[in-house]
C-alpha cells in the first residue's frame, strides 16, 4: 500500500487536513497499517489533488492561519476501492524489541527481565485503551480489525508470560557456563550464512 491509498483510506472516513492525516498515522487507527511522514503526506495530497481525487478547501481558524481540509471524491472512492481489490503484499515487521530478544544471550539478564515486563505493559496499555473503544456502531471491518489487533496483542502477552522464566533460566545457565569465555568466543551463535536463510521465515 502506498501513502496516497492511505490518505484516501483517511479521507474515506471523513474531510481532514494534511496535520490531521499523520496525526491518524502516528497515533491514531492507521498507525497499524503503514508510516507516513509529513514529507511523504502532502507530496500525495498534491497528486491525489491534480488527479481530481480530492477537494481541498480552506477552513478559517479563529487566531491563526487558515488550514487546508481535504475530502475525497467519487474518483477518490473508486481508486480506493480498486486498490481494495489488489492482494495485500506480505506483512513487515520491524521491532526493536525483536532484535534485543534475538541477541538476548549477549544482555545481563535483570536488564533482560526489565525489558520484557515493559513489553508486557506495553501491551496490556495497548489492550486497555482498545477496549475503551465503542466499536458497537463502527463498520464490520473495522469491528473485525480491531478485534484481530486484540487477539494479536492478547497471544503475545500469553507467549512472553508463559515462556519468560524458562526463557531467563536459559539465559543465566548459558551465562554461567560462559563466564570465563572471552567476549568474542561468546558473540556468535554458531549458525552459517546458510543456516540462516532456513529460520528467516520464523522471524
Amino acid at each position: 500500500m502506498d501513502v496516497r491509498t492511505l490518505c484516501l483510506g483517511i479521507l474515506n472516513r471523513g474531510d481532514a487536513s494534511g496535520y490531521e492525516i499523520k496525526k491518524a498515522c502516528e497515533e491514531g487507527l492507521f498507525s497499524h497499517f503503514q508510516v507516513a511522514s509529513f514529507g511523504a503526506i502532502y507530496p500525495a495530497l498534491a497528486k491525489l489533488s491534480a488527479e481530481n481525487f480530492v477537494d481541498c478547501h480552506q477552513m478559517a481558524q479563529e487566531k491563526r492561519p487558515d488550514k487546508k481540509v481535504y475530502s475525497i471524491t467519487p474518483r477518490g472512492r473508486n481508486a480506493l476501492f480498486e486498490q481494495l481489490l489488489v492482494p495485500p503484499a506480505p506483512d513487515k515487521v520491524n521491532s526493536d524489541f525483536y532484535f534485543m530478544t534475538f541477541f538476548a544471550h549477549l544482555m545481563p539478564t535483570d536488564v533482560l527481565r526489565r525489558v520484557l515486563a515493559r513489553r508486557i505493559s506495553w501491551y496490556e496499555g495497548h489492550i486497555t485503551r482498545m477496549q475503551e473503544c465503542k466499536m458497537a456502531n463502527r463498520p464490520p471491518g473495522e469491528r473485525f480489525t480491531h478485534g484481530l489487533g486484540l487477539a494479536h496483542y492478547r497471544t503475545e502477552i500469553e507467549y512472553l508470560r508463559t515462556h519468560m522464566e524458562q526463557f531467563l533460566s536459559e539465559i543465566e545457565a548459558q551465562a554461567r557456563t560462559q563466564s570465563d569465555s572471552a567476549p568474542a568466543e561468546r558473540s556468535g551463535t554458531g549458525l552459517s550464512v546458510a543456516g540462516e536463510q532456513h529460520c528467516r521465515a520464523a522471524i
